[in-house]
């Protein structure tokens, strides 16, 4: 290999000398020096197991009497140390008797050096163990370096990971990942062939590791997908630092033979919290949120925290599942949407709408009909902290990310996307108008009238448990609602009895409490004979309705 000389070599290995004796430490310390190692000296056995622990020599030239620990015992327990790379051990002894010989390999040396040293015979034997040392750490290299990029391999990542999570586990520190996606990448190798692709992939990583602290640990995660861990760091400002590494990407310009084209990227970041149990964990939950940066419109940073659930679905397989999802598409699915909000309304209106009509998100149009976002009560309540907001424009406080899919879309893409992420409802539009939603409720109840109209399963073992005729347990829960009713009305009349200067708050909260139980018992009624009850379970399954 050009280039490469006995002095590169030398100079990228490092050699820990231990021997109680200072004056024969430096000595051989001074003799490695000038052939151009970098050398670390200890004192003693003890010492020096602390500083393999810190920084990982290649080389480890050791005396074999020591007091408190000889070489030895110092040999022995290395091998026992779970190390990034393998040490050579050569052994410095002024004993030569077989026995000595066989106790030291069998220990783990390598290599053995009389006393007195001569410094040829050390240069000549530490030239030996770099043909051996020199090998392995080359593929040391290959293992935790991708060739492409030059970030960190897959390999690596986790091994650092597993250190890092159990460091912010002991210490309590926050620790972020970010899950990096190149947009349409596929378009580049197929448009300007897989060398412009690399090209783009070793330019786009080099943004990527210039914005990384020295604490960061950036690493191609596989094809044109890249993961960031970020120790140390919460997840809005890793969201601020995906947000930066976004916009340089949008801004560069990047050469493909003597043309210039650019890339976007799509980026999602979750942290870790007292509910994330792995670091693995954490990294599907930023790939989570990866997927609705790209389900949402790609060319952005989506939170995990912004997702609207947190928990996780387990997603089944197999032939029953295929036929089921056979020919259904979103359309045949949705939930239609009658009335949409405008962007231009206003909070107060919003709020209005959504206590008029009892539903708890709705999609948001622009002037012209267009899916402009989605607004939920959480949104709301997020904009209720001062009066001027119930006069702002809902634009402001809704959530422009939605998660849109066309009419056409194939159900079984949607139910495996609803499994995959935390996600509560996804949008379905016509060129971009929405007509319809979908949530993990919406396909539980078309799964359940499904497979009851396909004769696949017996209503009355969907509807009721054995021996049970209201399937609601409406009359349990007619009794159980008029008490609890019975005991907000009791309670406003003691506030009411008492000489308190301002009643507002226990009015309004006590009828609001009141009016939700008074609709449920309207609700139940509704279900409360055993023929009302049959007849309702009938207009769901033929309708696909559900109970208020």
């Amino acid at each position: 290999m050009q280039g490469i000389t006995d002095q590169t070599v030398t100079g990228n290995c490092r050699v820990l000398v231990v021997d109680d004796d200072p004056a024969m430490r430096r000595l051989i310390a001074r003799w490695l020096e000038q052939a151009g190692y970098q050398v670390e000296q200890a004192g003693d056995g003890q010492e020096a197991l602390t500083a393999i622990e810190s920084v990982c020599p290649h080389f480890l030239v050791t005396d074999w009497d020591m007091p408190m620990l000889d070489g030895l015992t110092l040999c022995r327990l290395v091998r026992q140390l779970n190390l990034p790379h393998y040490i050579h051990i050569l052994f410095l002894s002024v004993k030569s008797a077989q026995e000595e010989t066989v106790a030291g390999l069998e220990g783990g040396a390598d290599d053995f050096l009389t006393k007195p040293v001569h410094r040829a015979e050390l240069l000549a034997r530490m030239r030996a163990g770099t043909r051996v040392v020199e090998p392995e750490r080359r593929l040391s290299q290959m293992a935790k370096i991708d060739p492409l990029t030059g970030l960190a391999t897959r390999w690596l990542f986790f091994q650092s990971l597993e250190s890092e999570w159990h460091r912010a586990r002991r210490y309590h520190h926050p620790i972020s990942c970010v899950m990096i996606d190149i947009d349409f990448f596929k378009r580049v190798n197929d448009l300007h062939g897989h060398a412009a692709g690399d090209g783009v992939l070793k330019a786009v990583a080099a943004l990527f590791q210039a914005e990384c602290r020295s604490s960061d640990l950036a690493c191609r995660y596989g094809g044109e997908e890249f993961c960031v861990l970020l120790p140390e760091t919460r997840e809005q400002d890793a969201a601020r630092w995906a947000e930066r590494v976004r916009r340089r990407v949008n801004s560069t310009t990047f050469a493909v033979g003597d043309k210039r084209m650019r890339v976007t990227c799509s980026l999602g970041t979750a942290q870790n919290h007292d509910d994330t149990q792995t670091g693995e964990q954490l990294i599907d939950q930023a790939d989570q949120a990866l997927l609705c940066a790209k389900r949402s419109g790609r060319d952005r940073v989506v939170r995990f925290e912004s997702l609207a659930e947190s928990g996780e679905l387990q997603l089944p397989g197999g032939e029953s599942q295929d036929r089921l999802f056979d020919g259904i598409v979103a359309k045949d699915v949705m939930t239609p949407v009658v009335v949409c909000l405008r962007e231009d309304e206003t909070v107060g209106q919003a709020a209005e709408f959504f206590l008029r009509s009892r539903i708890n998100s709705t999609p948001v149009v622009n002037a012209r009909g267009q899916l402009a976002g989605i607004l939920s009560e959480k949104d709301l309540m997020a904009a209720m902290v001062s009066l001027d907001c119930w006069n702002q424009p809902i634009r402001e406080v809704m959530r422009p990310n939605v998660i849109c899919y066309e009419e056409g879309t194939p159900i079984q893409v949607i139910y495996e996307f609803l499994c995959r992420v935390s996600v509560r409802r996804i949008v379905i539009a016509d060129q971009g108008c929405p007509t319809g939603t979908i949530s993990r409720g919406t396909l539980l109840r078309w799964f359940r009238n499904l497979v009851v109209s396909r004769g696949l399963l017996d209503q009355a073992a969907v509807s009721t448990a054995p021996g049970e005729t209201d399937p609601y347990r409406s009359k349990q829960r007619l009794a159980e609602t008029a008490e609890e009713l019975a005991g907000q009305i009791a309670a406003l009349e003691r506030h009411l009895s008492k000489d308190a200067e301002d009643l507002g708050a226990h009015v309004v909260g006590g009828v609001t409490r009141m009016q939700e139980l008074l609709d449920d018992l309207l609700a139940y009624s509704r279900y409360a004979g055993a023929g009302a009850a049959n007849a309702a379970v009938q207009a769901i399954l033929l309708g696909g309705g559900q109970l208020d």
